[in-house]
C-alpha cells in the first residue's frame, strides 16, 4: 500500500487528477476513432485538396477562438463545470456528423468537436496547477499528455479497422456514433470524481474577477512567455502546413501506399514513442531548467517533415513516425513552463490567451498548406522544414526560463 501511495506521489496522482485522466482517455478514443480519417472521408462525400486545407485551417482557427474562452470560463465557473459544458461542445458536433453525411455538415460539426482539445485545455491545465505543488506541474502535465496518446494510439487502429470493414463512409459515421456514447460517459464519470475549483471560492471571497480583455490580460504576459509564443508559432507552421495531408501522402502519394490499417499501424508508432518519453522528461525536467527539453522537442518538429519527405513505403514512414513521436520529448515541458511563467491568479485565462495567438496565426499556415500542396506536396514539406528551423534556432538563442 505504501509503494502504491508512493507511486501516486510520484505520478501526480489523485482523486481529481484521475477523473480528469478518465475524462482525456473517454472522449479521445471517440475523437481519434474518425478525427484522424477525416480528410479521407472529405474526399469520400466529395471534397477536394482545398476543403481538406480549409478542415485543417479552421481547426486551428476555432482552436485558437475557443482557448481564451475555455480560460475565461474556467476561471469564471471553474474547472469541473467548464468541463462538462465542453464535453457538451463536443456532442453536438458529433450529432451533425452522423446525421448529416455531407462535408459542409463535417466542416461544421468539426468546429465543436476538433476543438474539444484546445477548449478544455486551459482547465485541464488549471486543474493541474491548482491540485498540484509546482515541482508536480511538469510531471502532472506529463500524465494528462502520457494518457492523452492511449486513445491516440488505439483510436487510428479501431477507425481504420472500421473503415477496412464497412467502407470509407459508413465507417466513420459509424465511428462517431461511438464518440458520442464515449463523451457521454466521460461526462458523468468527471463530475463524479473531479472536484470544485479549490481557488473559486476564495478568489470570490477576495472580489478577484476573471479578465474577459486579452488586450488587458496582453500586457501582463512577461517578456520571456512572449518569446516563448514567437518560437512556437514558428515551430506550429512547420506542423501544421503538412498536418492535414500526412493521411493524404502515405495512403494516396507515396510509392508503395499503405491502408488505413497500416497508417493506424503508424500512429500507434507515434503514440508509443511519445509515452515512452513523457516520465523521464517530466521527473528531469522537474528539477531542473525546462529550456533544454522545449529545444529538443522543436528539433523533432522541425525533422519529421524532411523525413517524410523522403519516407516512400511502410518502414521508412515508422522511422518518421518515430520522430514524429520524440516531437512530444518536451511538450509538457513547455505547458508546464507556459504555467510557470503565467501570473498566478491568471493562469487559465493567461494559457488560454497564449493559445488564442499562436493558433489564430497558425490558422494561416494550415490553410495556406492546400496551396503549397497543389504546387507540389515536396513543396509542402520543404516550406514546412524551413520554418521549423528558423523557429528552433530563435528559442535556443533568445528562449529564456525561470531560472534565467
Amino acid at each position: 500500500m505504501n509503494q502504491i501511495l508512493r507511486l501516486s506521489t510520484f505520478l501526480g496522482l489523485q482523486r481529481s487528477t484521475i477523473g480528469m485522466l478518465f475524462m482525456v482517455i473517454l472522449v479521445g478514443m471517440g475523437e481519434r476513432m474518425a478525427e484522424r480519417f477525416l480528410p479521407i472521408y472529405l474526399i469520400a462525400l466529395g471534397g477536394g485538396p482545398i476543403v481538406i486545407g480549409l478542415l485543417n485551417g479552421l481547426d486551428n482557427l476555432m482552436s485558437a477562438l475557443y482557448a481564451f474562452p475555455g480560460g475565461y470560463l474556467s476561471d469564471r465557473m471553474g474547472f469541473k463545470k467548464a468541463l462538462l459544458v465542453f464535453n457538451l461542445f463536443a456532442m453536438f458536433g458529433y450529432l451533425l456528423v452522423i446525421l448529416i453525411p455531407a462535408w459542409p455538415a463535417v466542416l461544421v460539426g468539426a468546429l465543436f468537436f476538433l476543438s474539444w482539445s484546445a477548449i478544455s485545455l486551459p482547465a485541464t491545465m488549471s486543474l493541474v496547477a491548482r491540485m498540484l505543488p509546482m515541482n508536480k506541474r511538469t510531471m502532472g502535465v506529463s500524465m494528462h499528455s502520457l494518457v492523452r496518446r492511449i486513445p491516440m494510439a488505439l483510436g487510428p487502429i479501431i477507425g481504420g479497422l472500421s473503415i477496412g470493414i464497412w467502407g470509407e463512409r459508413d465507417g466513420v459515421r459509424l465511428a462517431f456514433v461511438v464518440a458520442l456514447l464515449l463523451a457521454v460517459l466521460a461526462a458523468v464519470m468527471q463530475q463524479k470524481m473531479i472536484a470544485e475549483d479549490p481557488a473559486r471560492e476564495s478568489d470570490r471571497t477576495q472580489s478577484k474577477k476573471p479578465e474577459k480583455n486579452p488586450l488587458r490580460l496582453f500586457r501582463e504576459m512577461s517578456p520571456a512567455l512572449r518569446r516563448l509564443l514567437v518560437s512556437d508559432i514558428l515551430v506550429r507552421f512547420c506542423e501544421q502546413i503538412p498536418y492535414a495531408f500526412v493521411v493524404v501522402w502515405c495512403m494516396k502519394v507515396i510509392q508503395a501506399p499503405v491502408t488505413a490499417f497500416q497508417f493506424g499501424i503508424l500512429t500507434s508508432i507515434e503514440m508509443a514513442t511519445a509515452m515512452l518519453v513523457y516520465i523521464p522528461v517530466a521527473y528531469l525536467a522537474d528539477r531542473s531548467t525546462k529550456k533544454p527539453f522545449v529545444v529538443i522537442t522543436f528539433i523533432f518538429f522541425t525533422l519529421f517533415p524532411l523525413a517524410l519527405l523522403f519516407a516512400g513505403s511502410f518502414e521508412f514512414l515508422a522511422f518518421a513516425f518515430i520522430l514524429r513521436g520524440l516531437k512530444e520529448f518536451g511538450e509538457p515541458t513547455r505547458k508546464a513552463l507556459i504555467m510557470d511563467l503565467a501570473p498566478e491568479d491568471r493562469k487559465a485565462a493567461m494559457f488560454g490567451l497564449y493559445y488564442l495567438m499562436r493558433d489564430v496565426i497558425v490558422s494561416i499556415a494550415a490553410f495556406g498548406g492546400a496551396f503549397l500542396w497543389l504546387i507540389e506536396p515536396q513543396v509542402n514539406f520543404l516550406v514546412a522544414f524551413l520554418f521549423g528551423v528558423i523557429g528552433t534556432a530563435s528559442f535556443a538563442l533568445r528562449g529564456k526560463d525561470l531560472s534565467n
